[in-house]
């Protein structure tokens, strides 16, 4: 999946190092709002859950020089009578105000509605991280909710806010490629 800035790939063991890199040049960027442990074996557990027909795992890349500049995924996608998937994105500390995460999300609400038929994508973000809560107000999610003490992040229960997107709110993105990833998995 393409757009202006960014591609969106799935990952191969060959992207560690590039990701281990990252992930430890934005520590301090990331730090209390996600993850920042990463190494082989958080990788390799990545690259089975991708495996999974309930998640999906992209890297973002830039394409003026196809570095990774963060990561995107669907997780816990359910079927049957409620069609929904959680979003969740990282970026690197120096890929950050470029508009990469509004047009890999866009991406990725492309790959959601379009080719795996959701009707809902939910996510869900801290009050204070106000660049992320700009990314899920240009691609038409609605604030639904607030969720106290959500998920454990570096030590702490943190609260986060519930937002969300319905297919008939979602706008395709205006560039992709959806051919390009359709059948692509890791070997």
């Amino acid at each position: 999946m393409s757009g202006a800035k960014i591609f969106l790939r799935r990952p191969q063991e060959s992207d560690f190092r590039e990701l281990a890199e990252l992930y430890n040049a934005s520590r301090e960027h990331l730090r209390g709002f996600a993850s920042t442990l990463f190494d082989e074996t958080a990788f390799g557990r990545t690259l089975a859950e991708a495996e999974n027909d309930t998640y999906e795992y992209f890297l973002i890349c830039r394409n003026a020089d196809t570095a990774i500049a963060g990561t995107i995924n669907l997780s816990q996608i359910f079927r049957k009578s409620f069609q929904n998937a959680y979003l969740g994105y990282m970026l690197g500390a120096n890929f950050t105000g470029f508009g990469y995460m509004s047009e890999a999300v866009a991406l990725t609400l492309d790959f959601a509605f379009g080719q795996l038929k959701l009707h809902r994508v939910e996510a869900n973000v801290q009050p204070v991280n106000l660049p992320s809560i700009r990314v899920l107000q240009r691609n038409n999610f609605t604030k639904e909710g607030f969720s106290r003490r959500y998920i454990k992040i570096g030590g702490r229960w943190r609260d986060h806010e519930r937002w969300a997107i319905i297919k008939e709110d979602w706008k395709p993105h205006e560039v992709n490629d959806l051919t390009s990833i359709k059948n692509t998995r890791i070997a």
